[in-house]
């Protein structure tokens, strides 16, 4: 495998649960993603810092690891933003602003596509096809280099379905949200497929890290 598809950073309540049921432009997971994410924002690497604090360690180690050796990114329609149906508004870009923290191209997964855009070093891709079609796209912009498979919870799930996924790093934070889309029930589910390691980490958050068997 010279080019993995991967997951990483992807983060679930520890009832599975990555996103809630009603999404909007001012909430893009539909639920409290302060707290989901709150592990990495913590840590010295988050993108976003704008002080020299932060958290060093096993979570930094993984938000510091976010962009080695990503070559394209696949994300859902969803992720990119919360319009549904054909396009009404070609002047929205996105809720990643003027600098997405992508530095690739990426390939959003959508019934309804529209001509590509570039914002700073990312330009957007919009694909109607399968997941092996938009994965070979992927691969060719890569260059070599791996794809990183970004989300949603339906587009992770539509590639496991598919078993194009080699890696996977999810973690599991100590909240529970009862309902929204699950990524599983236990992360045995995926354990005919990969091996998996499971690291606890100080913040409370615990890691899973799976690879093909």
């Amino acid at each position: 495998m010279s080019q993995l598809l991967r997951v990483q950073n992807f983060t679930v309540s520890s009832d599975g649960i990555a996103a809630g049921p009603d999404q909007s432009f001012e909430s893009p997971f539909g639920l409290d993603h302060g707290n989901l994410m709150a592990w990495a924002g913590a840590t010295a690497s988050w993108p976003n810092r704008t002080d020299s604090g932060g958290s060093r360690g096993l979570d930094d180690y993984f938000t510091r690891d976010f962009s080695h050796n990503i070559g394209a990114e696949i994300m859902g329609r969803n992720k990119f933003g919360p319009q549904r149906g054909p396009w009404t508004d070609p002047e929205w870009f996105g809720w990643w602003g003027d600098e997405p923290p992508f530095h690739t191209p990426v390939f959003v997964m959508t019934h309804h596509p529209r001509p590509s855009f570039s914002l700073s070093d990312t330009t957007f891709h919009f694909v109607d096809g399968d997941p092996a079609t938009v994965l070979d796209r992927a691969r060719e912009a890569a260059r070599g280099r791996d794809v990183r498979l970004g989300g949603g919870v339906t587009t992770i799930r539509e590639f496991l379905d598919a078993d194009l996924v080699d890696t996977l790093h999810v973690a599991v934070a100590p909240i529970e949200f009862g309902s929204g889309l699950r990524l599983w029930e236990s992360p045995d589910d995926l354990r005919d497929r990969f091996q998996l390691d499971v690291v606890p980490s100080p913040s409370g958050i615990t890691h899973h890290l799976f690879w093909r068997r």
